[in-house]
């Protein structure tokens, strides 16, 4: 089979069938296939008769296959024959660093979560000395499945031919481009790339991520800058190697997956064979007793069953007043003797091991509170925090180090609860990177001086519960951090407030 009769039905080691042509650039095309023994899609390279390079495109992609690190497009097949040569890799869904992009720059974070997952994805092909050399913003996928994939690792080096003497540096620099790309939504080049702008300039250099968009924390326009930008640096440690930008952001906020409601089935439909008799244990445990069976039926043999029924009928019906009668009589007698050492034994100790129940509150309102600051503290965020959603979040400034940098004792997210009331306890999700000191305060008024430290937690991280010492009343809840987490920034993604009712 020539490579030039390649087309839509084809079938390549007798199982991928090429489906859709997807793109063709250079001999190469890109199709999306079914491979028809596993039943699922796939992505095929086919190459035209005269490509140069299909030999070193197979022995990249041979070489890729063995790399295990989920986040680089797994290759599945490679085959270099006169008939037909191709590559074979999984079909990725999802959207494109380009495609985020459309609407403009990205939230920082969500930004640097990305590239962060890349570098660290570039490292482990790099430990293999294998690398990409061309990144581009469509090689970077926020898949359907809510993971980060690096496209192209190995065989688009191949596919253009490119060499260099320092992969490791070209390949930080371009982390450092994508890194540039997701904070402003332009391209750090000569010319636009995947339709994003090229960057503006200023006295012949690339502007830095903060001169083109508001908002850039200082430490990701440094991160940037370090792999990217030379002529920006000023003395500033160059980052030249996936790995030094993997530790650049190794404390930045994941891309968090889009949590999915699902309906609930039934348990039995769905249990394991434990589960099973877990729920037939239940089932025993709380279905009421049936009522016995009605007498069978005599057979009428000469005219005698039917006063033999008529005997039963009786008799089942006295039973069932007599005990109606004792139940009245015991229910009327424990209303009568309320002190009855019966009472005693049972109802305090019922009362004793319950637990007070308590019901998940909404504040009213959330701000940035920073009263030993100049009160800026992105309120427009807080919000975020009790929505509801966990891919939301509130964040303070980012400071020079933990304690503040120094310029203050504390900041923190205010709730107005709208009303005073006991507060049971508060959960706190705040972001992974430890380090953080959290205080819970509590009182009626929104001033410092007047809410009440009634519980602590150092080195905090992750899903937080503050639970009160002692009882702890008012109308504001405030998260207060005394030190925040080792990047240097406090991190709220939700604010649950549980509350046994007003105060």
């Amino acid at each position: 089979m020539s490579t030039s009769a390649v087309e839509p039905g084809t079938r390549l080691a007798e199982r991928f069938r090429l489906e859709d042509r997807v793109s063709e650039s250079d001999g190469a095309t890109q199709w999306k296939a079914i491979d028809e023994i596993l039943a699922r899609p796939v992505a095929v390279l086919t190459f035209a008769p005269d490509f140069p390079r299909v030999h070193e495109v197979v022995t990249a992609a041979r070489a890729a296959s063995r790399l295990t690190d989920p986040r680089l497009t797994q290759v599945f097949d490679a085959a270099e024959d006169e008939k037909a040569s191709y590559v074979v890799s999984e079909w990725v869904t999802g959207e494109s660093l380009t495609d985020l992009l459309a609407s403009g720059p990205l939230d920082p974070e969500r930004a640097a979560g990305l590239v962060a997952e890349a570098a660290e994805a570039l490292e482990h092909a790099h430990q293999a000395q294998l690398y990409h050399l061309c990144l581009r913003p469509e090689h970077l996928v926020w898949t359907t499945g809510n993971t980060v994939k690096v496209l192209g690792v190995a065989v688009e080096q191949a596919m253009y031919g490119l060499t260099t003497d320092q992969p490791a540096l070209d390949d930080a620099e371009g982390l450092g481009r994508l890194l540039y790309a997701g904070l402003t939504g332009h391209w750090p080049g000569d010319e636009e790339e995947g339709g994003l702008p090229a960057a503006p300039m200023i006295d012949g250099h690339f502007c830095t991520p903060r001169q083109v968009t508001a908002g850039v924390p200082g430490y990701l326009d440094a991160v940037t800058v370090r792999a990217c930008l030379p002529e920006s640096r000023r003395g500033q440690i160059a980052l030249t190697s996936p790995t030094d930008v993997a530790e650049a952001l190794a404390d930045v906020a994941r891309p968090m997956p889009i949590p999915i409601s699902y309906p609930s089935t039934p348990a039995v439909a769905s249990a394991a064979h434990t589960e099973g008799l877990d729920i037939a244990h239940r089932q025993s445990l709380t279905v009421p007793p049936q009522p016995p069976p009605a007498p069978r039926p005599i057979s009428n043999n000469g005219g005698g069953g039917g006063t033999v029924n008529r005997v039963l009928i009786t008799l089942v019906v006295l039973l069932v007043i007599a005990a109606v009668g004792v139940g009245a009589w015991t229910i009327g007698r424990s209303l009568g003797s309320p002190t009855a050492p019966e009472a005693k034994k049972t109802s305090p100790r019922t009362s004793e091991s319950a637990p007070a129940a308590t019901e998940a509150v909404k504040p009213k309102d959330a701000t940035g509170f920073d009263p030993l600051g100049d009160n800026v503290e992105k309120p427009e965020l807080a919000k975020l925090a009790i929505d509801g959603k966990p891919s939301t979040l509130w964040k303070t400034e980012t400071y020079d180090s933990a304690d503040l940098g120094g310029l203050k004792k504390g900041v923190g997210l205010l709730l107005d609860m709208g009303k005073s009331m006991q507060i049971s306890d508060v959960v706190v999700t705040l972001a992974d990177t430890p380090g953080a000191s959290v205080e819970l305060k509590v009182g009626d008024s929104a001033d410092l001086a007047s809410l009440k430290t009634v519980a602590t937690e150092k080195d905090a991280a992750g899903k937080t519960t503050f639970t009160p010492e002692q009882s702890a009343s008012g109308r504001y809840v405030l998260i207060w951090f005394t030190r925040v987490a080792s990047d240097f920034r406090g991190t709220i993604y939700e604010v649950v407030v549980h509350s046994p009712g007003s105060a």
